[in-house]
């Protein structure tokens, strides 16, 4: 079930689901608009020697720490949301980008579900599928998360490499067995 914008209110009134800073105009018919925070990672392209992304190495990134910057068109780059959230175990949530977003060639991603019990702020993974550079600007709302109750409570709640991360973070892959 999808949470409402009166359970979402009930829930943050009651201190079991965390978010910080939530903006005034945050809280949406069925979601909560995040904003883009200013940290940043793009891949080296120049400290991954072999050429290629492995599923097995770490991949090495630039930081990239502005309140602006201009996204080149058909490329990659990792963000941050300005939000910290906790997430109440017996709820997950999962990120989208705003419709409006959307509609100038900038895709967001998250890879889609956050688990029952994370905390941490949201990576996202953007990518301009324009032909013209996009500039990013922290502080504006760029995608909304929605708030889903499952059936129970997690046995296992999330406590897993992304938990309580407070920047961009790339790609652990490498640390799956």
């Amino acid at each position: 079930m999808i949470l409402s914008d009166k359970k979402i209110r009930d829930l943050l009134t009651k201190n079991q689901l965390l978010i910080k800073p939530l903006a005034s105009n945050a809280i949406q018919p069925a979601s909560i608009d995040c904003r883009l925070g200013s940290h940043f990672l793009a891949i080296d392209e120049n400290l991954n020697n072999d050429g290629m992304l492995s599923f097995e190495k770490e991949i090495t990134y630039k930081e990239i720490n502005e309140t602006s910057i201009i996204l080149p068109a058909k490329s990659f780059i990792l963000a941050t949301t300005l939000e910290y959230i906790k997430i109440p175990n017996g709820f997950s949530a999962f990120v989208e980008g705003r419709s409006s977003i959307g509609r100038m060639g900038l895709f967001i991603q998250n890879a889609g579900w956050v688990d029952s019990g994370f905390e941490g702020n949201i990576t996202l993974e953007l990518y301009n599928a324009n032909s013209l550079p996009i500039k990013l600007d922290a502080g504006r709302r760029i995608c909304q998360i929605v708030i889903c109750e499952m059936d129970q409570p997690s046995e296992f709640p999330y406590n897993g490499k992304y938990q309580g991360q407070t920047l961009s973070v790339g790609s652990k892959v490498y640390l799956d067995s």
